[in-house]
């Protein structure tokens, strides 16, 4: 029996009248539910199924003018607010690259799309949500009040399905794959990490080498990788604002990885978040959440890129931080994350 048919779309609808100012994960959550089940729910309401695809979707999301872009794993939130520009699409991987919305598209992952109109206390509001097979969301776009009304009509019309139901077919949702290791080709990882020319080829590296991420951090030991304290992530954001330091902050799911590229300002540390709360950047991390974090150091041929990584308990990579590279490289990125503090050994290997 699927988690949906345990609650009708009627139902859903009657939890969320109940309880208007949860948040709807946190419904879906409280219902045993997707996210995806409670816009299915609205379908021929408040959303509109429309397609899913980032070929079919992105370039009328061109339109929209200002918006608010929103990507987001178990643990971290990703806001970042501006246009879609420079849309580059492709069948496996398509990306978005404008100064301020800046993103990596994995098209598999995008298997549902709705349209939404809400009314709240404040108006309209207006998005575009993507989910994957399992009802997870990989990415949303939030209208603002300077984006083009209009241009949102045209999308939903163009787009839109036909299809009404208000159902919501559940797809298992993927396990954690944890680390994956291969103790007979360490050796090999080390010397092709050597040779390494730029850290997109690092993924090509492991994946060949049949591991993953976490498992070649676990794997290649210093000087490539060195285990920091859980708390590194936090310092690494209060050193970062305190010294304008220029960063790009990754945070992702399997479809989608958004990037913001600049300095941050203002943290804002509430209960287990951790939030950045710049005008026209926002970051929600659930510092609880971090497991394990990584400095990691790859050559390049503009020379090395160093990276602070987080992971979950369940070796989930919640983000990637690097330091904003220019004509030469990011020294004060360097220097800072050179001071980070490391973890105790017990925990660099649990």
């Amino acid at each position: 029996m699927s988690e949906t048919s345990r609650i009708s779309p009627d139902a859903i609808l009657a939890a969320r009248a109940e309880r208007p100012k949860l948040r709807a994960r946190d419904l879906a959550a409280a219902l045993r539910v997707p996210e995806a089940a409670l816009l299915a729910a609205e379908t021929g309401r408040a959303a509109t199924r429309i397609a899913a695809h980032p070929n079919a979707l992105m370039p009328a999301v061109t339109e929209l003018g200002e918006v608010m872009a929103l990507t987001r794993n178990e643990s971290a939130v990703h806001e970042r607010v501006g246009s879609y520009l420079e849309y580059h699409p492709g069948e496996h991987a398509t990306m978005v690259l404008g100064p301020e919305i800046d993103l990596r598209m994995f098209p598999k992952h995008w298997a549902h799309a709705f349209a939404v109109t809400e009314e709240t206390g404040a108006g309209l509001r207006r998005s575009l949500q993507v989910f994957d097979a399992a009802g997870d969301a990989v990415h949303k776009v939030h209208l603002k009040p300077a984006s083009d009304i209009a241009a949102f009509d045209r999308l939903v019309a163009t787009l839109a399905t036909g299809d009404e139901s208000r159902e919501f077919d559940v797809a298992p949702r993927t396990p954690p794959e944890g680390a994956w290791i291969r103790e007979d080709r360490i050796d090999i990882l080390r010397k092709e990490w050597e040779r390494m020319t730029d850290t997109h080829q690092f993924l090509r590296l492991v994946s060949k080498l049949k591991m993953n991420r976490l498992g070649a951090y676990r794997a290649a030991g210093a000087p490539y990788v060195e285990p920091l304290a859980p708390e590194a992530v936090t310092a690494m954001l209060e050193h970062c604002a305190a010294e304008g330091i220029e960063i790009m902050l990754f945070v992702g799911n399997p479809g989608c990885i958004q990037i913001h590229a600049g300095t941050i300002h203002t943290l804002t540390p509430m209960g287990p978040w951790q939030n950045v709360m710049d005008p026209r950047f926002n970051l929600h991390l659930r510092a609880d959440h971090v497991a394990e974090v990584w400095r990691v150091w790859k050559p390049t041929q503009r020379g090395p890129a160093i990276s602070v990584e987080a992971f979950d308990e369940e070796g989930r990579l919640i983000l990637q931080c690097f330091g904003k590279r220019k004509e030469a490289e990011p020294v004060a990125w360097n220097a800072m994350a050179a001071e980070l503090a490391p973890a105790e050994t017990a925990e660099a290997t649990a």
